[in-house]
């Protein structure tokens, strides 16, 4: 008889993108991206999530300093820093706080990089939300892209996969849950379609 392989462990960090803030827990990208990577024969258990919606970098890792983690995870996946830009803080800093980010998310994956996948911070300039309260689209653009080429650097430089969800949010600005800001689970699943065969291979 053949043994049944243990399941593989997940952790996901972020904010409220993470968290799915607005759509059903079963909508969430992490836990999409569960349910495709089973559809593909991947044996793996449901994500442990450390996120929460309005966190920034520091944020984030205080909460990780809260949470209750079991390592090594074999899938580790960082979203983060759309609560820097929105508070208007520095690309310095972001730069800082999310190398930190990373290294400890590589950490906990085991020190195996390989096995770390960050995801861009969508462009919520583009939103219902952002028109309304008369944000100025392009600033908004411009410096989600300045954190964008931060984090994609940091990702680069330390051997982890990158993957870019951006254009998505910019290619389908309507497609929003209810509070006109955050995305709707369609959207979140278009992301998955880019994020499923990076970490499928990553666990691979």
């Amino acid at each position: 008889m053949n043994a049944i392989p243990p399941s593989l462990h997940y952790l996901a960090l972020g904010d409220s993108y993470t968290i799915g803030e607005a759509v059903a827990a079963d909508r969430r990208w992490p836990a999409v991206l569960v349910q495709r990577l089973r559809a593909a024969g991947v044996v793996i258990g449901d994500p442990q999530i450390v996120a929460v919606t309005g966190w920034t970098t520091d944020e984030l890792a205080q909460g990780m300093d809260a949470a209750t983690l079991t390592p090594p995870y074999d899938l580790v996946t960082l979203q983060i820093g759309v609560n820097n830009q929105y508070r208007g803080r520095s690309a310095d800093d972001y730069r800082e706080q999310f190398a930190g980010l990373l290294a400890r998310a590589i950490g906990l994956a085991g020190s195996r990089a390989s096995h770390v996948v960050v995801v861009s911070i969508p462009d919520w300039g583009v939103t219902r939300f952002a028109r309304e309260q008369g944000r100025d689209a392009t600033q908004v653009a411009n410096e989600l892209d300045v954190y964008d080429a931060i984090a994609r650097a940091e990702t680069a430089r330390a051997g982890a996969h990158w993957v870019d969800i951006t254009a998505i949010s910019r290619r389908h600005p309507d497609l929003l849950a209810d509070d006109g800001l955050h995305p709707s689970a369609a959207q979140y699943a278009l992301w998955v379609e880019l994020i499923a065969p990076v970490a499928d291979a990553a666990l691979r």
